[in-house]
């Protein structure tokens, strides 16, 4: 099902308070959307909630950690508590990691399965079953990552995690379809994007040495896209009924590349990855 008009829907956008989160935001209240958001940057999240509410729009903003289900549970509460069920959920709260897999502490993959899968578990578990309930057009967006179709070296913990997110979307959507449910799905799958996400040490291993980083953030710098880029096909996805979308650099072109030959994918990975400094 599509959407007529989003004025007065009630959007909830995870992640909300930087990147693509804030663009998404920003671009349904632009569109007269009711906003629900949270973030774990309790200052961040207070500024975007003042730059939405500019807009001329109600904002309900609560800090939460998607990773933590007592966390979204009193988020989910307080939420319903002010006028019932979502009409749009972006689970789109996410973090970065970038290192080789020996050379990777556990705990890495343990924050970002925490958060990149779990976060969009749990968002689904909490409000999911009350859109399902209220009825009528109601849409759930799952930010994945080109890094679940054409994953590059030094990403296994993140492809991984959002390889998860693209199948759990994938099943989501059957499973509602076969309960004759009007709740749709969308998976989004950006390319390359300039955002906070590839600009921190705090999510990089050990093992990557501070030129390589410093590459990677220069490559990102040139040649990502902006993250309005993405918040602007996360709203005509909703709006057309897309199941998934593919934005950003090279995020199409290697989508169907990997449909004819998942060699070339890989050498073209590779071949980049050694232009980064991987070693």
């Amino acid at each position: 099902m599509k959407f007529t008009s989003l004025r007065n829907k009630r959007v909830l956008v995870t992640g909300a308070a930087a990147g693509i989160g804030y663009a998404t935001a920003l671009a349904f209240a632009r569109r007269g959307a009711q906003l629900f958001i949270t973030d774990i940057d309790e200052q961040r999240l207070f500024e975007a909630r003042k730059a939405i509410e500019e807009l001329g729009v109600p904002c309900f903003s609560q800090t939460a950690d998607v990773s933590k289900q007592p966390s979204m549970q009193a988020f989910a509460d307080r939420v319903h508590d002010e006028g019932g069920a979502i009409d749009i959920l972006v689970n789109n709260a996410g973090i970065g990691y970038l290192g080789p897999f020996i050379g990777s502490p556990i705990e890495s993959w343990h924050r970002t399965l925490a958060v990149n899968v779990m976060g969009v578990v749990h968002g689904c578990h909490y409000f999911l079953p009350r859109m399902i309930e209220a009825g009528g057009c109601r849409r759930v967006v799952n930010v994945a990552s080109l890094a679940a179709i054409a994953p590059a070296p030094n990403m296994s913990a993140y492809a991984a995690t959002k390889s998860a997110v693209l199948g759990f979307s994938d099943v989501l959507s059957m499973e509602l379809k076969l309960a004759g449910s009007s709740v749709g799905v969308t998976t989004i799958c950006p390319g390359v994007i300039n955002t906070d996400i590839a600009n921190s040490r705090a999510n990089v291993s050990a093992a990557v040495s501070d030129a390589q980083l410093t590459k990677l953030q220069s490559y990102y710098r040139k040649n990502g896209a902006t993250a309005e880029l993405v918040a602007d096909a996360i709203v005509d996805a909703v709006l057309n009924g897309k199941a998934i979308v593919l934005v950003g650099p090279f995020a199409r072109l290697m989508y169907h590349t990997k449909r004819l030959s998942r060699r070339l994918v890989e050498k073209l990975m590779l071949a980049e990855a050694k232009k980064l400094g991987y070693s």
